[in-house]
């Protein structure tokens, strides 16, 4: 068991939250009622969408004590208004990254909610901390989506273990009980597992998708420049292989969601695109390890496999 501020997670597996429809309320639910962190992405949506969607994940938990959160990327224009729907909500946690807000931490004292940022330095762990975040998640360059570093979590996590005295969550690369049993060697208290999820049965995206992460081989996810302006995993696809050669064309509609962009493509665009199993135009991201998933299993059997690592 984990304690984070005032809250107990049974088994300290955070499922990582992967915005344009993949983690939403039937996946996030089915993690927290197997003792985990539940994440709901909240970018892309508005306000009202991400309070309808909490509200969906906390209609399907069972029994007491089941814990949910929200992501969101700073880098969205409305992520104060998403903030407050997480809060307004009652989430336990804010979950955020994609840049980083020093105001967070003050800014959701005595609500209920705790914020906690995805960091990928030391230097932004220990800022953090010493903001009064109730525990970081450590992310390195092997993670699915948007990445802050070239190095690896395996890299990362002990230098930040050692230094800082918070819950560290130890997250890319992370998609085995053995890879999860290597995080912890490392100090982590607890994994943040992405990809794997995205390989269950709740997972909402297209069954495209998943067979994606079934079949793709070692070295057949590439990391790419999003519109962003952050570099991303995404799995070899037609779409990637444009991004790659730069002939990609100026977005036809831009309806402003990030608060800077190169315009050079609707990463948001083509992440829907993907999430609907458009295998030509789609963007789909990925961990870089996540050729190791061979199979589509249920929340509650991809947690039990994990759950090991956690018992006394």
């Amino acid at each position: 068991m984990l304690k984070i501020g005032n809250i107990e997670i049974k088994v300290p597996i955070f499922q990582g939250g992967m915005a344009i429809g993949v983690s939403m309320a039937e996946l996030a639910a089915a993690v927290s009622n197997e003792g985990g962190v539940g994440v709901i992405a909240g970018t892309g949506m508005t306000k009202e969408e991400l309070k309808k969607e909490i509200q969906k994940a906390k209609e399907k938990l069972v029994g007491i004590g089941k814990v949910l959160g929200v992501n969101i990327m700073v880098a969205t224009t409305n992520f104060m208004e998403l903030v407050d729907a997480a809060i307004e909500s009652g989430v336990e946690f804010i979950i955020f990254g994609a840049g980083f807000s020093r105001d967070i931490f003050d800014y959701v004292k005595g609500t209920g909610t705790q914020a906690i940022p995805i960091v990928s330095s030391l230097k932004l762990a220990k800022i953090s901390e010493k903001l009064g975040a109730p525990a970081v998640i450590v992310e390195g360059g092997n993670a699915g989506g948007h990445l802050g570093s070239e190095l690896d979590s395996w890299d990362i996590v002990p230098e930040v273990a050692e230094h800082i005295h918070i819950p560290v969550i130890g997250a890319g690369g992370v998609i085995t009980p053995k890879d999860g049993e290597r995080m912890l060697s490392l100090g982590a208290q607890g994994i943040q597992m992405g990809s794997r999820f995205v390989a269950s049965k709740e997972c909402g995206v297209s069954e495209v998708f998943k067979e994606m992460y079934k079949k793709v081989k070692e070295g057949e996810i590439v990391k790419i420049m999003s519109s962003a302006g952050l570099p991303a995993n995404a799995i070899v696809s037609p779409y990637v292989k444009k991004v790659l050669d730069e002939v990609t064309e100026f977005p036809r509609n831009c309806f402003a969601c990030l608060k800077k962009c190169t315009h050079k493509f609707c990463v948001n665009e083509r992440l829907q695109m993907a999430h609907h199993g458009n295998y030509e135009e789609g963007i789909f991201f990925a961990g870089r390890d996540a050729w190791k998933i061979t199979e589509i299993l249920s929340v509650k059997e991809i947690m039990e496999k994990f759950q090991v690592l956690f018992q006394d």
